[in-house]
């Protein structure tokens, strides 16, 4: 696509907004909420916000201005009927523009209609613009336009956790990556609270050379050597405009995550007494960038993108996000994987949470395969409060908040929330509970409904309970929460609540007490699966096991903004559940490889985790699910991370960027979709597509006909990162119904970095015919005369 001289001497008097591949029109207020994860943005006015991605001009030539060609060209794609936005001298930033923010630059007050919201230099080719329907058709028709969406709205899916996962002072990776030390963690979430203690910069390095980025809140000192920058990229819903606000965190999930991955040590952290210990993140003497990309809307597209932008030109080594969308969409829709392409790229590590929608299969975010999707799993800690009911029987439960009021041999009246009759009131959902039941007595919930937990006891305390026992749906398992609830209360696994339910329903005067028993160190199940942690198979690409691996994310102890207990503490933290908490995990541990093997590329790091990744629980046994049956691999991916070993993993499966754009041209997308993702020109014609399985991935996801004996093949590469002479011998369990042969079945190296390839041939065997399963599951292991094992989970799905 030409752009003639005189075009580029029309577009120059245009404001310069910001650097993209991608043109967000935003049509106003944004109307989806967090609850709507992956729904598109909508306002009044008749606009809406939408991505638009353009084609980018060969003849780029640069602007005596200085200012970046691209600006003024998205300029042109603008309707003649809306007005230029006026300058004022201010800048762009990271890839997105701040609207009246002090001296950080930006659009000014002067133009007529304002429509830039976002421009990306780095992670696509487009920019922003609020339009009226009419106005984004005309957007649409016009050449060099390739793709416009509506934007959608993601959402948000410690003390004991390092020592859990094996990180000590002075020892093994901790010490070898030096806590992480010159590594910068950028999060994308809902700001920092940038005060906490656990952002305080003792025995931190100053920031890299090569860091760029800024600091958005008012006044000097705010940050420091620990956090390093801090941007506020959130669009307000009504103008589209950016918030010249500071990236103060208002919901405490962004000050968890990144305190979480990086944050520095703190003595004496607890909640209500509990936990208490020394408080650190992964990589303790990390650096840490905060992008606010979430506000109370939820996380929309474009801010999102706007962050990855700001974060890659920043300077970060890893990014952290727990955000994701509940729709399945192909990777060139999908912000986080367009954008994360962005930053693998530059050789930015890229962490996401597989999402909260489990246990079902088939309920993950975040697939693409230069992703590490992380689900979430229990620690070893519980915070115990159990229930003595009147029968003598004592059922296991938790809670954060550990009052006293009902440790006594005393037995309180028991009554079920659904004695009530009130449609709803089994939740003990709002104004579902009447006095004349539930006044004076301990109140039995069950899980679901409208309602939280902590929200729950709420209403049980409104109509005048005086304790709650929350009691586990079937598929909500062996797994609880302990939470900071309003009134004594316990969460009690869904085996325990069926006890408790058979004893109500035994007697006419059911009686029980709640007694609060601490901090328990030691449970034999962990790491357990959460049920909530989303479940593969991939919907987007059935050849990539997803999740890729799980982490601690269960009751997870992090920095928080605020008491949660009307203390007026400085130090402050609470604990929290989801993958959210277990991603930033995985992140932290990515910086501590990234400081003790800074040549390993993202996909390196990815490999040293995956495959060193343990499937065994500290009782022994296989991982459970939240039923306490085995876990699958749809469940736990390649396995717990394992810190420990996977900074030595011997052998690693690696990957350019540019080796996935045969993998993207076998989904079948079309040369413009591959183009989206890559931010450059592909023509799938001119390169030899592979299928999705063989990508040179850690594990195999393999799909095969179950009455069809015809052998598949795959092709992996090895490098070698152990000892320079080592010998590898294959081990297979073979998946039910199947026949694996491996060739050769040993590998032998004669120096370090050295690359090996071999094959894996698949066969269906007779009893795959009559078999009901609809998975399969088994292992490959490469043994080394040195003592590695390199682990490749594979999954079979059978299929005519």
């Amino acid at each position: 696509m030409e752009i003639t001289k005189r075009q580029w001497r029309m577009v120059e008097f245009f404001y310069p907004i910001l650097l993209s591949s991608v043109l967000i029109l935003n049509y106003g207020t944004i109307m989806a909420t967090a609850a709507g994860e992956g729904k598109t943005s909508g306002g009044g006015g008749g606009k809406k916000t939408y991505i638009v991605y353009v084609k980018r001009p060969d003849n780029m030539q640069p602007l005596s201005s200085g200012r970046n060609p691209l600006d003024p060209y998205y300029q042109t794609f603008l309707p003649s009927t809306i007005s230029t936005m006026s300058t004022d001298g201010g800048e762009s930033s990271g890839g997105a523009v701040f609207h009246g923010f002090g001296s950080g630059g930006g659009v000014g007050s002067g133009g007529t209609d304002q429509r830039m919201v976002h421009t990306y230099h780095t992670v696509a080719t487009g920019f922003a613009a609020t339009l009226t329907e009419e106005e984004a058709k005309q957007v649409a028709s016009k050449d060099g336009v390739i793709s416009a969406a509506p934007e959608k709205v993601y959402s948000l899916h410690t003390t004991r956790s390092p020592d859990f996962l094996g990180l000590r002072q002075g020892l093994g990776l901790w010490d070898t990556a030096k806590l992480g030390a010159g590594i910068t963690i950028g999060v994308l979430d809902t700001g920092i609270k940038p005060d906490h203690p656990s952002f305080g910069d003792e025995g931190m390095l100053p920031p890299p050379l090569k860091w760029k980025g800024r600091c958005h809140f008012p006044g000097r000192h705010v940050c420091n050597k620990k956090l390093i920058g801090a941007m506020n990229l959130v669009s307000d819903d009504s103008t589209g405009k950016r918030l010249a606000v500071a990236p103060s965190d208002d919901e405490g999930h962004g000050t968890h995550t990144a305190s979480t991955a990086a944050g520095n040590f703190v003595k004496g952290a607890n909640v209500f007494g509990n936990a208490n210990g020394t408080a650190a993140g992964m990589a303790p003497r990390a650096h840490v960038a905060a992008y606010k990309v979430c506000g109370v809307e939820g996380c929309k597209e474009s801010d999102i993108l706007a962050g990855i932008e700001a974060a890659i030109n920043d300077g970060v080594d890893v990014l952290s996000m727990s955000i994701g969308g509940g729709d399945v969409e192909p990777f060139h829709a999908n912000a986080v994987a367009i954008g994360s392409f962005s930053a693998i790229r530059k050789g930015v590590f890229v962490s996401v949470s597989a999402g909260n929608s489990g246990p079902d299969h088939y309920t993950l975010s975040n697939e693409a395969p230069w992703l590490l999707t992380v689900g979430a799993s229990t620690i070893d800690r519980k915070f115990k409060a159990s229930v003595k009911i009147g029968n003598g029987e004592s059922l296991e439960g938790q809670s954060l908040n550990q009052p006293k009021s009902l440790n006594s041999a005393a037995m309180v009246p028991l009554v079920y929330g659904g004695s009530s009759k009130v449609n709803g009131s089994n939740f003990c959902d709002n104004n579902t509970l009447t006095s004349d039941v539930v006044s004076g007595k301990i109140v039995a919930c069950d899980r679901g409904g409208i309602l939280g937990r902590v929200m729950k006891g709420v209403e049980v305390k409104r109509a005048g309970g005086v304790g709650m026992i929350l009691m586990n749906r079937k598929q909500d398992g062996a797994v609880t929460s302990a939470d900071a609830h309003v009134l004594p209360a316990t969460h009690v696994s869904y085996a325990e609540g069926q006890k408790l339910m058979a004893y109500i329903k035994s007697t006419t005067s059911p009686t029980a007490s709640i007694l609060f028993e601490g901090t328990v160190i030691g449970d034999k199940n962990a790491p357990a699966v959460a049920a909530f942690s989303s479940r593969g198979p991939s919907k987007t690409s059935a050849g990539i096991l997803k999740p890729d691996i799980i982490g601690p994310g269960v009751d997870i102890l992090a920095a928080w903004p605020t008491s949660i207990d009307n203390s007026s503490a400085v130090v402050t933290f609470n604990t929290a559940s989801g993958t959210s908490m277990s991603c930033p995990h995985l992140s932290g541990v990515a910086a501590l490889l990234k400081s003790a093997h800074p040549e390993w590329s993202p996909a390196a790091v990815k490999s040293a985790m995956m495959t060193t990744a343990y499937g065994i629980n500290t009782g022994g046994k296989p991982i459970p699910d939240s039923t306490n049956a085995p876990a699958d691999v749809f469940a736990t991916g390649s396995g717990h991370i394992n810190p420990a070993l996977a900074q030595n993993p011997g052998l690693i499966y690696d990957l350019t960027p540019e080796d996935y754009i045969p993998y993207l041209c076998g989904l079948n997308y079309s040369d413009v979709q591959v183009s989206i993702i890559t931010d450059e020109f592909v023509k799938c014609k001119q390169i030899k597509p592979i299928l999705e399985a063989e990508l040179n991935y850690p594990s195999f996801a393999l799909t095969i006909d179950p009455k069809s004996s015809a052998p598949q093949t795959y092709t992996r590469t090895v490098t070698n990162v152990g000892e320079a002479n080592s010998v590898y011998t294959s081990v297979v369990f073979d998946p039910e119904g199947t026949k694996i042969t491996v060739t050769p079945n040993k590998l032998t190296f004669t120096q370090l970095n050295q690359k090996l390839k071999y094959t894996i041939t698949v066969t269906a065997t007779a009893n795959a015919a009559t078999s009901n399963k609809d998975f399969s599951q088994g292992y490959l292991r490469w043994v080394s005369d040195h003592k590695h094992v390199v682990r490749s989970p594979i999954s079979v799905t059978f299929s005519s």
